[in-house]
């Protein structure tokens, strides 16, 4: 039984921590151009689950285009017409986590507690647009790997953020118009490799880096 739980537990840190410690050079190469928008109240974001991609759009205007990671065909990421529904920077996850008792820390749920202090795990720029599901930072894998949350690179996760606001429509699709012209050229990360961080690191403070320099261009 301990190895099942530490095997699914495994797989629950993958959602999450690209973003959490500083960026490595290989990360930085993943480089997404972001524009700023003229019209904010213009933007919308529309996600095709075939392609895992994030359109970024100010009416036809292509904001940004990025690879992300979608949930498992058990877990699926919903799709319909939704809007982003509150945001925060330095989220963690209600559900999957730690408990934390003296200097031990195991991983668990927080549906079954166990003895010790809850912290959940880090889903740094946090934008949800249905309850329970958001956009965060996160390692982005090839293929579907979450339990229905929408993965960004941890260099792209900040920029989404800025990009977005509460309100926000979003359309999640199999498929979108963009996909034909731009979706087939969209390149993905490959950090998704690195091992997790340390379980102490990921109960630090320390997870939630803030980015330097602008986030979103002018031209």
């Amino acid at each position: 039984m301990k190895r099942l739980v530490q095997i699914s537990f495994h797989a629950a840190t993958l959602l999450l921590f690209g973003a959490c410690a500083s960026p490595k050079p290989e990360a930085l190469e993943y480089n997404v151009k972001a524009l700023r928008p003229r019209d904010p109240g213009a933007v919308r974001v529309k996600v095709s689950l075939s392609s895992q991609t994030v359109y970024v759009m100010e009416g036809e205007r292509l904001l940004m285009v990025a690879a992300t990671c979608v949930g498992l065909p058990e877990k699926p990421t919903p799709r319909g017409q939704f809007r982003i529904q509150g945001k925060i920077a330095e989220k963690r996850s209600n559900s999957y986590g730690f408990f934390v008792n003296g200097g031990g820390i195991m991983p668990g749920e927080a549906a079954h507690p166990k003895d010790g202090r809850f912290v959940g795990y880090p889903m740094p720029y946090w934008c949800e647009f249905a309850p329970g599901y958001g956009f965060h930072a996160g390692y982005v894998h090839p293929v579907p790997r979450t339990h229905g949350c929408l993965r960004l690179h941890q260099t792209v996760a900040p920029k989404f953020f800025a990009l977005v606001k509460e309100g926000t429509p979003v359309s999640i699709a199999q498929d979108q118009p963009e996909d034909a012209a731009l979706g087939s050229g969209v390149a993905r990360p490959t950090d998704y490799r690195d091992p997790d961080p340390p379980a102490a690191f990921m109960i630090s403070q320390r997870v939630f880096v803030q980015p330097t320099g602008p986030l979103l261009n002018d031209m």
